[in-house]
C-alpha cells in the first residue's frame, strides 16, 4: 500500500491510539519515522519504540504510548508541512509552539530535531509537525 503522507499517517495513528487508550500502536518502518519517534521519545511524549520484523524485507515500528494519570502525554499533535504545501522556516523565523511549552519537529540538514535545538544550532528546515 502506498501512502501519500507517511508522517501524517503516523501522527494520526498516535492520536487515534491515545484516544482509544491503546498501550501500543504499530506503524510501517522508515528512517524519517524513526527520527521523528526518537525526538518524541527524547522529549517525553512517548515511552519507547522498537522495530518488529514482518518478513525479510519489511518491518513495523511498535510505539509504546505514554499516559499520565490515565490521560495521554500528547494533548495535541498535528501536521504542519503537507505534501501539497511544504512549510520551511529559517532559524530566525522558527515557530514557537505555545511560547515554548510545546515543540515543533523540524527536518534540517543536520537531522530531525526540535525547534529549540534548531535555533541553538542556527539551522532552519522543513517544519514537520507540532506537539503539545
Amino acid at each position: 500500500m502506498s501512502l501519500s503522507h507517511p508522517i501524517g499517517d503516523m501522527l494520526t495513528r498516535i492520536r487515534n491510539g491515545q484516544a482509544a487508550g491503546k498501550e501500543f500502536i504499530t506503524v510501517p518502518n522508515s528512517k524519517l519515522r524513526v527520527a521523528v519517534l526518537s525526538v518524541l521519545k527524547d522529549e517525553g511524549f512517548i515511552t519507547d519504540f522498537r522495530e518488529e520484523k514482518i518478513d525479510e524485507h519489511r518491518s513495523n515500528l511498535v510505539v509504546e504510548l505514554k499516559y499520565n494519570g490515565g490521560v495521554g502525554a500528547i494533548q495535541e499533535i498535528s501536521v504542519v508541512s503537507r505534501p501539497g504545501r511544504r512549510v520551511y522556516s529559517s532559524c530566525a523565523k522558527m515557530p514557537k509552539v505555545l511560547n515554548g511549552l510545546g515543540i515543533a519537529i523540524v527536518s534540517t540538514p543536520n537531522g530531525v530535531m526540535t525547534d529549540h535545538k534548531a535555533r541553538l544550532m542556527n539551522v532552519g528546515g522543513e517544519v514537520l509537525c507540532k506537539v503539545i
